[in-house]
C-alpha cells in the first residue's frame, strides 16, 4: 500500500510539472466543485478559490505552489477584461441619472473604509506600508455577486439603481486609491530613488492615474475605429483581445495601472456609440475558462498552514470585521448626508460585503510587482501575508455575503421574499 501512495504521488508529480496538465486539472475540478456550490446556493466564484485549494499544496498537491509565477499572465489577461467589461458600466446617460447621492456615498466608503481598515491593521503591528495597501483593497466590492442576486430576484426601482451605480463608480474610485497608496507604499519601504518624499510620491501616484485615464482613452478610440465598421463577431473578438493583451502589457512594462486603462477604454467605447455592447458579447463566450482559471489561482495561492498562524487570522479577522462594518456605516452615514431614506442608505451597506474579482487582481497583482522582487525576506513574507489576508477575505465575504445581500435588497426594495 505504502509503496502504491508513493508511486501516485510520483506519478502526480511528474505530471504536475507540466503546465498544460495543472490547467487542465484546476479548469475541471473547479467547474466540479463551482456546480456543487451552486446546488448549494453559494456563489460559484466561492467554488473556484475552493477548487484552487483543492489542487494547490495544501490537499492533493497537483498544482505546485512554485509553478504559479508562471501563470501571472492568466491574472493579467483576467484583469484586462474584468476593467473592460466595469467600463462599459460608465454610460453617461446612466450617470445623469444617478444622481449626486451616489458620489456621496462612494466618497465615503472610499474614505471611511480605507481609514479605518489601515488604521486598525497598523494598531495591530502591521508594517503601515502594507496597512494601507490593504486599506485601499477593502474598499472594493464584487459587483458580479451583486447584479447575479439582483438578477436572480429580478429586483428593480431606485433602491437597483442606487446599487449599481455604487458599484460601478466603487471599482474604479478602488482602482484610483489603490493606485496613489501603492505608490505611497513604495516610497515608505524606501524602494524608490532616494530623496522622494511624500508630496513627490503623491504627486507621481496622481501622474500614473492621469496618464492611465488618457492612455484608456486612446485605446477606447483606437478600437472605436477599428471595429464600428466589423460586423462579424468572431472580428470584434480578436481585435479587442488582442488590443487588451497589447494594452495590459504596456501598462505594466511603463508602470500604469491595467485596470485603470482597460476600464477606460470599456467606458469611452460605450459612451461613444451603443452598438459597442456587441464588444462585450463577443467576449462572453470566452471569459468563463479565463474568470474561472483567475479564481482557481487564487486558491491555488491560499496556503492553510500559514492561515493556522495567529498573526495571519488576527489580521485576516480584524480586516473583515473592520472593512464589513465601515461598509455599512460609511455607505448609510454618506447617503444621510445627501438624503436618502434611512432605510435605503442602511440597506445599501449591507449590499456591500461581497469582494472578489477586484480585491484578488489588485493583491495579486501586489505580489507580481516588480517592486517585490526588490523587497528584503521579511517584506516579501508580508507580501505573503497580505494576499492570504485578502483571500481570506475573500472567501468568508463570498459564504456570508451573498445571503446578507439578498435580505437587505428584499429589505431595501420592500419586496417579499
Amino acid at each position: 500500500m505504502t509503496a502504491l501512495l508513493a508511486s501516485i504521488v510520483e506519478f502526480r508529480n511528474f505530471l504536475g510539472t507540466h503546465v498544460l496538465f495543472a490547467l487542465g486539472a484546476m479548469l475541471l475540478i473547479g467547474y466540479l466543485i463551482g456546480r456543487l456550490c451552486g446546488i448549494i446556493k453559494l456563489p460559484e466564484i466561492t467554488g473556484f478559490i475552493i477548487a484552487g485549494i483543492v489542487v494547490g499544496e495544501s490537499v492533493l498537491g497537483v498544482v505546485p505552489y512554485t509553478m504559479t509565477p508562471s501563470m501571472k499572465v492568466i491574472t493579467e489577461v483576467a484583469l484586462g477584461l474584468i476593467a473592460l467589461a466595469i467600463g462599459a458600466e460608465f454610460s453617461l446617460a446612466k450617470l445623469r441619472r444617478l444622481g449626486v447621492e451616489i458620489v456621496f456615498m462612494v466618497v465615503a466608503q472610499l474614505v471611511l473604509v480605507f481609514v479605518a481598515v489601515a488604521g486598525v491593521l497598523s494598531l495591530l503591528g502591521l508594517d503601515p506600508a502594507f496597512a494601507i495597501i490593504l486599506g485601499s483593497i477593502a474598499t472594493a466590492s464584487s459587483p458580479a455577486v451583486i447584479v447575479a442576486i439582483v438578477q436572480n430576484l429580478r429586483a428593480h426601482g431606485t433602491f437597483v439603481d442606487y446599487l449599481y451605480g455604487i458599484v460601478a463608480l466603487l471599482d474604479a474610485g478602488t482602482v484610483i486609491l489603490f493606485g496613489i497608496s501603492f505608490s505611497l507604499a513604495v516610497g515608505m519601504l524606501g524602494l524608490t530613488a532616494a530623496g522622494a518624499g511624500p508630496f513627490t510620491l503623491f504627486l507621481s501616484a496622481v501622474l500614473e492615474v492621469v496618464l492611465s485615464l488618457v492612455a484608456g482613452a486612446i485605446v477606447g478610440l483606437f478600437l472605436h475605429a477599428t471595429i464600428r465598421r466589423r460586423r462579424r463577431s468572431g472580428e470584434i473578438m480578436i481585435i479587442t483581445l488582442g488590443t487588451v493583451f497589447i494594452v495590459t502589457a504596456v501598462a505594466i512594462v511603463f508602470h500604469l495601472s491595467p485596470l485603470l486603462v482597460n476600464m477606460t477604454a470599456g467606458a469611452v467605447l460605450i459612451n461613444l456609440s451603443a452598438r459597442h455592447h456587441r464588444v462585450f458579447r463577443s467576449l462572453e463566450p470566452l471569459t468563463p475558462p479565463i474568470y474561472a482559471l483567475f479564481f482557481v489561482l487564487a486558491g491555488v495561492e491560499l496556503r492553510l498552514a500559514l492561515l493556522m498562524n495567529p498573526q495571519i487570522l488576527l489580521l485576516g479577522g480584524a480586516y473583515i470585521v473592520a472593512r464589513n462594518v465601515m461598509k455599512t456605516a460609511s455607505v448609510y452615514l454618506g447617503g444621510r448626508a445627501a438624503k436618502v431614506p434611512k432605510v435605503t442608505a442602511g440597506n445599501l451597506g449591507l449590499c456591500m460585503f461581497p469582494q472578489a474579482g477586484v480585491a484578488l487582481g489588485l493583491v495579486l497583482m501586489v505580489q507580481a510587482s516588480p517592486f517585490t522582487a526588490m523587497m528584503a525576506p521579511q517584506q516579501t513574507a508580508l507580501v505573503d501575508t497580505m494576499v492570504n489576508i485578502v483571500l481570506l477575505s475573500v472567501f468568508i465575504n463570498q459564504l456570508v455575503g451573498p445571503p446578507i445581500l439578498k435580505r437587505a435588497i428584499l429589505r431595501g426594495n420592500n419586496m417579499e421574499e
